[in-house]
């Protein structure tokens, strides 16, 4: 009996060797998220912006809730609610990162990608009970919501994620097509 990776029909893809490997990309992610949290929770003024460049600052902020402080005025359920779902995409991340095929690269970045922004914020729910942010950019009197490391990771992993199942479904297509 040949498993998935070594059968002879050229409509199964195999799947990636040692996909976990990819996970050094989710420590690295939380190490350098973590850092420059540190660095700005210890250098900056709460809530005093640092100009670094006319339409970008530093400004350490505080955030309770989720991206654009969604929940962020509730009494603190929220925090255990976002620690939740943390916690179950990452474990669910990494089950379909275990998944992945041998020609699924963006995917096998995305992944970590989002699992060690999703890691480095819930670090700061569980031990501080919010997320530090300290990137604030901005333009004629309009501020986009401050960020961190952690949510340049997740949205850096979503995009690939849209990337790889568009282009990606169309890849295997014309794969599948060509071996017809």
């Amino acid at each position: 009996m040949l498993k998935e990776g070594n059968t002879p029909d050229t409509n199964v893809r195999p799947t990636m060797q040692r996909p976990l490997r990819w996970l050094w990309l989710a420590v690295a992610v939380i190490v350098l998220d973590l850092a420059t949290k540190y660095v700005a929770s210890s250098q900056l003024g709460y809530a005093q912006p640092v100009e670094v460049l006319p339409f970008f600052n530093l400004t350490l902020l505080h955030n309770t809730g989720a991206a654009f402080s969604f929940l962020a005025t509730h009494p603190g359920w929220q925090r255990w609610f976002f620690a939740i779902i943390a916690i179950g995409a990452s474990v669910g991340l990494t089950i379909w990162l275990m998944r992945i095929k041998h020609d699924e690269k963006l995917l096998a970045i995305a992944l970590p990608l989002i699992i060690g922004g999703a890691l480095g914020n819930l670090y700061d729910r569980l031990v501080h009970g919010y997320v530090v942010d300290f990137l604030s950019f901005h333009a004629a009197g309009w501020y986009y919501p401050a960020f961190n490391v952690a949510d340049i990771a997740i949205t850096l992993g979503a995009v690939a994620l849209i990337w790889e199942s568009i282009m990606g479904e169309r890849r295997r297509k014309k794969v599948a097509d060509a071996s017809h």
